[in-house]
């Protein structure tokens, strides 16, 4: 306890940077209390407060700006995926983090967003009936492929010899150190007209290099998620002899370095200067079979264009492969070696020669939080400055060993998320098996049924004491039972009237012939069995729906507090299994009764329901249409909505706010790529 309180010392939270996570000190609490004006900060009616002020933490202590996120010109915050560099537009942390995170950068705070429906990479994967799939980094995450996937990894020879040289790391005491030797070495490099490409872990570190760079008069290129618009060009051009880029992982995957420049990507834009559309251009380079003369005619002028390109660069490829080739140098190692593994491959590409180093320092996050103490007394033992470099091999081993032990870390929080979603999934496809029978325009009136029967059941059982004499029961409370869920029933104004001894069974079923008559009344007079089960499959749906996103609400706060029982020596994920079957149990009970509730008491009324009854068997297009539009508007009526809306004649425009990548999902909604879509037209209104 005295550790503890030294380490806290005057301060009003405590970070802890490897576990992510920020708490409140006993002075920061008693803080709160005086300033919210509460008694108990972890009082229960003060759980919001309390849930608002972690969030506040989180945002403050473990998420960064232009490294977990950045703040788009349009003042948003975009979430920046930590593995790729990329920009994620329209996804948003949940739980009010990212209102915490808007509220601390100052901008516009949006509306939470509710979750309606969640599943993990794992189990959507798990989906597929064939799984399978190619990469060049895979072996080191074997283990995890041959677990979670049951999937065997083989390694493939390359086509061509790998003669790329990957260099030792070169480790220094300071950032600082580290950097002025990286600017040293980029230096020398750059004099022999090798192109270098350098790999940064953040969009913060790699401006901040930047800044170096151009104070160190060193032109070079900048790629992060800032700068997307242009990653096309930049990775073209950085092959080229002499080119300096400075890259976060965007370059790092997925991207093809031609040295001496890439002759289609300049064919491209020889083909846009001349007017050609973005999507002539793109049917110009590819290959499916075609009798349109201009897209034979785009096609021959491109092939045109990279013969000459080919020809006219193959000196300047011939340069830079006499140089060496591309040099990658890393200046942080990430989390996972499939990371770096990414970034080096950027280099030696198809026999071409290459060379790849990381330079590192011992304040990078890594070596800081996972390294130990020691690296720490390693280092100090040699007593060197800032800008000596250290090369040993005991060093590698503990820099491997480090991001083993994060990689088995981030393994282990991967697979207890499994295992807490293996139970969801078991609630998961039971539900959509439901909502997709729904939605494929299944008949779910034996559904309707079989609630009616179970709700009825439920009611008599619970208000009848265990006896056949009725003067035991509890009539009243029986009779607002039954009147909350079906209606004015006349079999349910007759209880009142009964005496004598009768079974539970029979005034079941008499309650149930009562109501099926009910809902047979309901058919006749709309005129048509049809309109009936449009409704009931609406008020089924959107009932399904709204306790569907309670639940998975419901769930997450279970699991984020059943973790606490493991103190009791209880399985966590017993616990949460356990727990989680009683509340889907709770769930479907209440999807049930509101079912019940709303199909028996709907007041459903069509006009010209006779026109409908009559209508012809064939229709053209528009009519089915308005026949459709009506059941759904009926539907609606009867869900216990005001009024229906009339189905709009044209779907409204989607709004565009944050630019995507170019391999992105356009913004229209098209599903095509970006490059493939707007990015042209976008780019020639901005």
């Amino acid at each position: 306890y005295e550790e503890r309180a030294e380490l806290q010392g005057n301060a009003d939270y405590v970070i802890d940077e490897k576990a992510k996570t920020s708490v409140l000190t006993e002075k920061g609490v008693s803080k709160a209390e005086k300033f919210f004006g509460v008694d108990n900060l972890t009082d229960s009616e003060n759980f919001l407060l309390n849930h608002h002020i972690n969030n506040a933490l989180k945002a403050h202590g473990t998420m960064f700006r232009d490294q977990d996120y950045v703040v788009t010109n349009d003042n948003e915050v975009v979430i920046v995926d930590a593995n790729t560099g990329r920009l994620m537009p329209g996804r948003r942390y949940s739980n009010g983090l990212h209102q915490a995170i808007e509220a601390k950068e100052g901008v516009e705070v949006a509306e939470e967003s509710k979750t309606l429906a969640t599943i993990t990479f794992q189990n959507y994967f798990r989906m597929y009936k064939k799984l399978s799939g190619m990469t060049g980094t895979a072996m080191t995450e074997e283990d995890e492929f041959r677990e979670i996937y049951k999937l065997d990894v083989i390694s493939i020879p390359t086509n061509k010899p790998m003669i790329r040289k990957d260099l030792a790391d070169s480790v220094y005491k300071t950032e600082n150190g580290k950097y002025h030797a990286i600017i040293e070495q980029v230096k020398e490099i750059h004099a022999t007209g090798q192109p270098i490409l350098i790999g940064t872990i953040s969009v913060e570190k790699s401006e901040t290099l930047s800044a170096l760079f151009n104070r160190a008069g060193i032109k070079h290129n900048v790629l992060n998620a800032k700068h997307h618009q242009r990653e096309a060009e930049i990775v073209a051009q950085a092959g080229r002899l002499g080119a300096v880029t400075i890259s976060t992982n965007m370059a790092g995957r997925g991207t093809d370095i031609m040295l001496g420049g890439n002759i289609e990507f300049m064919a491209k834009q020889e083909m846009r200067k001349q007017g050609y559309s973005e999507d002539l251009i793109e049917q110009a380079n590819s290959h499916n079979i075609t009798d349109d003369q201009e897209i034979l005619d785009a096609r021959k002028l491109f092939s045109e264009l990279e013969n000459k390109f080919e020809n006219s660069i193959a000196d300047e490829k011939q340069q830079v492969i006499a140089s060496g080739g591309l040099y990658i140098l890393g200046t942080e190692r990430h989390e996972s070696r499939r990371i770096d593994n990414q970034l080096r491959g950027r280099a030696g590409r198809q026999g071409d020669p290459g060379t790849s180093k990381f330079y590192l320092a011992f304040e990078d996050d890594l070596l800081r939080l996972f390294g130990g103490e020691k690296m720490d007394r390693v280092f100090e033992s040699f007593g060197l400055g800032e800008d000596i470099e250290v090369d040993h091999p005991m060093l590698s081993k503990m820099i491997e060993s480090a991001q083993r032990n994060m990689e088995g870390r981030n393994f282990s929080i991967r697979k207890n998320v499994l295992q807490y979603d293996d139970v969801m999934n078991q609630q998961r496809n039971l539900i959509y098996e439901q909502r997709r029978q729904v939605l494929d325009g299944k008949n779910v009136h034996q559904y309707f049924i079989k609630y009616i029967e179970n709700m009825i059941q439920d009611a008599v059982s619970q208000y009848s004491m265990n006896s056949t004499n009725l003067d035991d029961w509890d009539m009243p409370g029986l009779i607002t039972r039954l009147h909350y869920l079906l209606g004015d029933l006349k079999s349910i104004n007759e209880l009142k009237e009964l005496s004598g001894h009768l079974s539970e069974e029979e005034i079941s079923q008499k309650l149930m012939e009562d109501a099926e008559n009910s809902l047979n009344a309901k058919a006749e007079n709309l005129g048509s069995d049809e309109i009936l089960f449009e409704a009931e499959r609406y008020i089924l749906l959107k009932t399904v729906d709204n306790y569907w996103m309670d639940h998975i609400d419901a769930m997450d706060r279970l699991r984020d507090s059943v973790g606490i029982r493991g103190y009791a020596q209880h399985d966590p994920v017993v616990e949460y299994k356990r727990d989680g079957f009683d509340m889907f149990e709770a769930m479907t009970h209440g999807i049930q009764e509101d079912c019940v509730r709303l199909m028996m008491r709907a007041k459903i009324d069509v006009e010209s329901s006779a026109k409908y009854k009559n209508r012809p068997e064939k229709r053209n297009l528009q009519e089915g249409l308005k026949g459709g539009q009506k059941a759904i508007d009926l539907a609606r009526m009867a869900a216990g909505e005001k009024s229906a809306q009339k189905m709009p004649s044209k779907a409204a425009p989607v709004t565009k706010k944050i630019m995507p990548g170019r391999n992105d999902p356009c913004w229209c909604g098209s599903g095509k790529k970006y490059k493939n879509c707007h990015l042209r037209s976008d780019q020639e209104k901005n």
